[in-house]
């Protein structure tokens, strides 16, 4: 069975009588088992799988079949499943099942995605290379001797080696955009609060979001489309109306964009990633938009804000992994000091050890000002400058990712290295705009180069019709 690139091409062959949802999930479910060695998946669904299949098969024959119907997704390990386990790819949720369904997963399942299985991240979404997991690393499918990106990087390795259409996974500093950068493939951050966070593990609360990976835009579109919205259970999620995003793609506007000179200044950014990239800037040049170099003069101060506030965030979040509730408890407790002492310990890899430590220092009483009240400060200052830029502005463009994929262990013994893999995502996050990355390219190993794009708060759909704009300007080109 072939591969397919959307759901419209799925549709159509089921419409023909030449595919059924059933044959489907069949055909995934072969890829994944052909490809154990990639570690995408931690889990499958095969028995609910095809009985979600024949329901939908049926629901397609009646012509009562939701938006969804024919879309195989996988779920990064952070999303919760009702009856289904959920461990954020650690041990210390180590046997925990899923009392509940997250907002965004219900919203799939009612438009009939079919859900094929749950899939390996960075433990508890800390990293930026997904060689953090408790379950082992994931392998990137263009040179398994490369890293797939993080920390949704068994989400992305899963749509990039066609072992389900989509995936959903989520995105704090990067971790949907810089995977999708690395597997040539889409990935989609909307705007901070536009799809519900009920049932997304917390890792940093203000930035966590639920984002998209895919093949093509139109698939992103249509996935944001039924996963956004407002939701009792979420406080800070967005009331605004959903526009029909899947029916928006079509851009024939001249826009007026601007890249961030500092980025493509960088001394940590590939020749071939800087080239690229600017190579689709003057296509668009030449193509009529008006491009403009703009200064960012926070760009030095993007990754350390970053990680001073995410990982204060996360040494409170994380500090309900006990041993006394759920999930893994230590067998060498002898009373209930160590049994959190030593739970926490055996239960957290080495890299959430370290966030949660660096986050409880910042948050002491005598670093408090020093560092956490200031890094909120310098995040309003990204904040505005980037709000400002975009008042001036329709998009700004820059690269995923300052490197492509990069080899397995080359960055593990040096954290900082591996936390400044995220220097060009973390605005988005840190300014809660919506931001995509779409492949446009490869180097000379024949690796994935992104390309970002961001844009004012809630303007997904002029995010998603400028990014298909772009791929379709460079498959005609090609």
């Amino acid at each position: 069975m072939k591969s397919y690139h959307s759901l419209r091409d799925i549709r159509s062959e089921i419409a023909n009588g030449q595919l059924s949802c059933r044959q489907l999930v069949a055909h995934y479910l072969h890829n994944i088992k052909q490809k154990p060695e990639l570690n995408a998946f931690l889990e499958l669904f095969e028995e609910e799988a095809f009985a979600q299949a024949d329901a939908v098969d049926k629901k397609l024959a009646s012509g009562q079949a939701g938006k969804l119907a024919g879309m195989v997704i996988g779920l990064k390990d952070v999303l919760a499943y009702e009856g289904h386990s959920l461990q954020a790819s650690s041990q210390i949720l180590n046997g925990f099942k899923s009392l509940y369904t997250a907002t965004a997963v219900q919203r799939l399942l009612a438009e009939d995605a079919i859900i094929i299985g749950r899939q390996n991240c960075d433990e508890f979404a800390m990293g930026a290379s997904n060689e953090n997991s408790s379950f082992g690393p994931v392998l990137n499918a263009d040179d398994p001797t490369r890293v797939p990106g993080g920390s949704s990087g068994g989400s992305a390795v899963a749509v990039q080696a066609d072992l389900c259409l989509a995936s959903i996974g989520s995105d704090t500093g990067g971790s949907v955009r810089q995977p999708a950068s690395f597997c040539g493939v889409v990935g989609l951050k909307p705007t901070y609060s536009r799809i519900s966070r009920y049932g997304l593990i917390a890792y940093a609360s203000s930035f966590d979001q639920i984002g998209v990976i895919s093949k093509s835009v139109e698939d992103a579109a249509l996935l944001l489309e039924v996963m956004a919205g407002s939701d009792e259970y979420d406080s800070t999620v967005s009331h605004r109306p959903v526009p029909a995003y899947s029916q928006l793609l079509q851009s024939d506007k001249k826009y007026k964009i601007g890249y961030i000179r500092d980025c493509f200044e960088s001394e940590g950014l590939d020749a071939e990633v800087k080239n690229t990239i600017l190579g689709v800037k003057d296509m668009l040049q030449e193509a009529g938009h008006q491009l403009e170099a703009v200064e960012f003069p926070y760009l030095d101060y993007i990754v350390p804000t970053y990680y001073i506030l995410t990982t204060a965030e996360a040494s409170s979040n994380l500090g309900r992994f006990d041993g006394v509730k759920y999930g893994y408890r230590s067998e060498n407790a002898t009373d209930l000091t160590s049994l959190y002492k030593k739970t926490r310990a055996e239960g957290f890899g080495p890299e959430v050890q370290r966030r949660i430590m660096l986050g409880t220092f910042v948050l002491s009483a005598d670093y408090y000002d020093a560092y956490y009240t200031k890094a909120q400060r310098v995040r309003r200052l990204i904040k505005d400058k980037t709000d400002e830029l975009l008042q001036h502005y329709d998009f700004l463009i820059l690269p995923t990712a300052p490197t492509t994929a990069f080899r397995l262990e080359e960055n593990t013994a040096n954290p900082l290295a591996m936390y400044l893999a995220d220097i060009f995502t973390v605005q988005a996050s840190l300014a809660g705009v919506p931001a995509i990355s779409i492949p446009v390219g490869r180097d000379a190993n024949g690796l994935s180069i992104g390309l970002q794009l961001m844009t004012r708060s809630f303007e997904e759909p002029q995010l998603l019709a400028f990014s298909n704009y772009i791929l379709d300007k460079l498959t005609v080109e090609a």
